[in-house]
This record gives C-alpha cells, structure tokens and sequence, in this order.
C-alpha cells in the first residue's frame, strides 16, 4: 500500500447530511434501505436505553453510567458491521453497542450497577467485558485478533476506544502490534471532544486522530459519527479489508458527547451550553429519520412498532434492576479461573467456615 493511501480525507466521510438528503461519494455507497431501517430501529432502542439508564441512576438503582446520547450512530454502526463471529471489545460507555450485539439490557448494566463480573456471557455474544480503564481493552482486543489469526480463523476484531484513550501508552503498543503483526482488528474511536473535561485540542496536535495511523503503517479513515449510514459503510470496509488479510485500520469518528461525562460530573464547568445545542441539529436519531422519511421506508405504522419495542426493553431494564439479587460469596472464587486452584479452594472454604460461624444460632438463656 502506498503511504498516500494510508493518509485520511482532509474531510469526514458523509452520506446522509444534516437534513436527512443524500450524500454521493465516490467511494462509499449508501446502505440499502433494509439496512437502514436495522439501524434506525437500533437508534431508536439506544437512545431509549441511554435515557431509562440515567433514570436509573437517579432511582439509585444504578451507580453510575456514561451515557452515549447523541453518539448512538457510533454504537449501532459498530454492532451491525460486524459478523456473527467477529468480537466486540467495548468500553464503559458502550453499553448501547454491547446490547445491540445481543445481550441482554439488563446483563449489561451490571457493572454499571456495581456486581460482580461483567454480568454476560462474553463466549455466547462474542462480546468482552465493558472495561473502566482507558485504552486497556486495546491491547486485550490485539491479542485476541492476533490468536484467531494464528489459530487460521476468519475472526476480526473490533476495538473501541474515545479520544481521550489514545493518548494513553497501551494505545500506541496495540496499534504498532497489531501493524507490525499484521493483524485482523479495526481501532474504531469516537471522539466526542471531551475526556471528562479535558478537550481534543489538549489531547494531541495532529491533524485529526485518523492521521495518527499512518505512524503506524495502517490505513487511518474520518467518518462523521453522527451519520449511521457513513459509520456502517466505512467500518463495513474495513472489516472486509482485515478479514481478507489486509491488516489493521484506524476509523476516527467525529461526534459529540451531549450529556455529562457520567452523572457525577458537571460539564458546564467546563463547556459552554451553545456549543451543545449547536449539536442538536446533527442528532443522528432525527437525521435518518428525515432520511428514511423522505424516501418513504419509514411509515408511522413501522414508527410505532420501533418505538413499542424500545419500551419494552426500557420496561424489562426497570424490572430486572428494581429488583434485589442474591448474593453467592463463592462467586468471588468461582470465576477468577477457568479450573479452582487448591490454594483458591483454601481461601473459599476458610471463607465458608467463617460465614457459617456468623449465621451459628446464639446459646439459649441461661
């Protein structure tokens, strides 16, 4: 590949503009209508899911979430390019892409609700553990694309992280690794301006973070975060272009974080309201459905069937965190490895043997 190939556009890859009015680019195609309407049903639970979350952590049911409103084109197209075989190795505001990929809603919010564990079956959906430190699923996500490259398999790796990640030092050792090592994973980055306070302009001098790929000898691709058709098409490329072969690829998306960075934070401290509002405009939930509109796929019927279904999934989120599970104390053994070591063994049953002396009944009176 020659290095000019490996340089971004000077502009984000667009397809559906502001308006809902088609994009052409002489590259990228537009995704079919079908395809379209997945998506806009999947805008559609997302958003539901970000506002019934932050409902939750004002009942206390939840601890805290990092909502992703107004970046739920990121999410969706993220869960759709990839296969049925393909992983997903999320962060900690990715809940909408981890739910999208088929988890359970309520599954997914049980590190956010402070339990044990991830609280899904990782192996079932294909889908890691949501991670809390930055740029860390980075190198998890690199390690196991290289694996299923040596292992012969066909598996690609989607990666994501927020700008603010890659400034971190695993973030420049999983992107020289996996160039090096030519492996099938795709760095899909949301930047959304913002890491908790601090600003793009004080993260790096590049460019764009895309630019940042062509240190590395990958390809590095802009997209504009907030067009669900651009995000599929271009994550869709390189998705091929890793499962055929062709290595690793840096897709940099420009969106916006329109909520605080998580209900503990205050973001007017730090940004001005009119430079949030300017991004109402550009909602990615209002502009495929002026799209969709427009073109006739959308009717009112379809509407209110896709709007019945986000209820129902905000209903069943309620429900299954309204309610109190029950704690097993063996769980803090049973899953740290795949087989019990004797010294773990050891530790639960001097565990065990201190729980059952508490809940011992007291002598009788004497």
């Amino acid at each position: 590949m020659e290095h000019a190939d490996l340089l971004p556009r000077d502009a984000a890859v667009q397809l559906i503009d502001a308006e809902g009015g088609i994009v052409d680019d002489p590259r990228f195609s537009l995704p079919d209508a079908d395809t379209l309407l997945d998506a806009y049903r999947g805008l559609v639970e997302g958003r539901r899911i970000n506002d019934q979350a932050s409902a939750l952590v004002r009942q206390g049911r939840l601890a805290v979430y990092p909502s992703s409103h107004g970046q739920e084109a990121c999410q969706i197209g993220a869960a759709l390019s990839l296969g049925a075989d393909d992983w997903l190795f999320p962060t900690y505001r990715d809940s909408v892409a981890v739910i999208a990929r088929g988890v359970a809603p309520a599954e997914a919010m049980v590190l956010l609700k402070g339990d044990w564990h991830s609280g899904y079956d990782v192996r079932q959906h294909h889908v890691a553990p949501q991670a809390t430190p930055l740029a860390t699923q980075l190198l998890h996500a690199v390690g196991f694309a290289y694996a299923a490259k040596k292992r012969g398999e066909k598996t690609v790796v989607l990666a994501l992280c927020g700008d603010g990640a890659t400034s971190e030092g695993d973030f420049h050792e999983a992107l020289n690794f996996a160039a090096v090592f030519h492996v099938p994973v795709v760095f899909f980055v949301q930047n959304n301006e913002f890491a908790i306070s601090v600003p793009l302009s004080r993260q790096t001098a590049a460019p764009s973070l895309a630019h940042k790929a062509i240190g590395y000898g990958m390809p590095g691709q802009r997209v504009d975060g907030n067009d669900v058709a651009a995000v599929l098409a271009v994550l869709g490329e390189a998705v091929a272009r890793a499962r055929s072969g062709g290595g690793p690829t840096l897709v940099e998306a420009h969106t916006y974080r329109m909520q605080a960075h998580t209900n503990a934070d205050d973001d007017t401290r730090y940004r001005e309201r009119a430079e949030v509002q300017a991004w109402v405009a550009r909602d990615p939930l209002t502009r495929l459905r002026a799209h969709l509109t427009t073109t006739g796929a959308l009717t009112s019927d379809r509407e209110a069937e896709h709007a019945a279904h986000a209820e129902e999934t905000a209903a069943a989120m309620r429900e299954a965190l309204n309610l109190d599970g029950e704690i097993d104390p063996e769980d803090l053994f049973r899953f740290v490895t795949e087989a019990r070591s004797p010294q773990r063994e050891e530790q639960w049953q001097m565990l065990r043997g201190e729980i059952e002396r508490t809940h011992e009944p007291t002598g009788g009176a004497r």
